[in-house]
């Protein structure tokens, strides 16, 4: 059990790390940001594919909002491989989060540290699970990624939760994809 425990705080401290060093690049290297960013037109149009979908994967770890990697999708893909591959990144960067939190015990956490809200909360989430994830997957300023580990940390049940993700963030990723080409378009005009 002892291990088990070890291999969770290590688990915690390398997800820290990671988050931590997606803030220092985000908000003191653009610079380098910049500089890779104009290295990607060079790569070939699958290869470009391939990393947006691997980012978009891995993106719910640093809690990253999802809508700064449609903006660098806007200017390296054609639109309908961009949501669709949007699409298959947060479907497979929730479910990983889903369980991650289960992993590292976030639940139990919680659930020590705040019982009476997390059994409040747990009972509000249960009744409208679906709902509830529509929802806060559509608010475009609430993190997705936070409610992923609330509910795989609640234990809500996955193929509703899969779904709702789907259904919230398809129409909300649909509205910044197929309107913000417009938008990047328009303002391109302007400058």
């Amino acid at each position: 059990m002892k291990t088990h425990h070890k291999i969770n705080h290590i688990v915690r401290a390398v997800w820290v790390i990671a988050i931590l060093s997606a803030f220092y690049l985000y908000f003191f290297q653009r610079s380098f940001i910049e500089a890779e960013i104009s290295l990607i037109a060079e790569i070939p149009l699958y290869t470009r594919y391939f990393i947006y979908t691997l980012l978009g994967s891995l993106r719910g770890f640093t809690l990253i909002p999802v809508t700064y990697l449609i903006v660098l999708g806007l200017l390296f893909l054609p639109l309908m491989p961009l949501y669709l591959l949007t699409m298959v990144g947060i479907v497979a960067s929730s479910f990983t989060v889903y369980y991650f939190s289960e992993f590292i015990h976030l639940g139990e956490y919680f659930e020590e540290k705040y019982p009476t809200q997390i059994a409040k909360l747990k009972s509000v989430v249960e009744k409208n699970e679906l709902p509830i994830v529509i929802s806060w997957s559509m608010l475009p300023f609430v993190p997705t990624d936070v409610m992923c580990y609330v509910c795989g940390s609640l234990e809500v049940n996955v193929k509703k939760f899969l779904l709702g993700i789907i259904i919230g963030e398809g129409i909300t990723c649909a509205i910044y994809i197929f309107l913000g080409k417009d938008l990047l378009v328009l303002l391109h005009s302007f400058i």
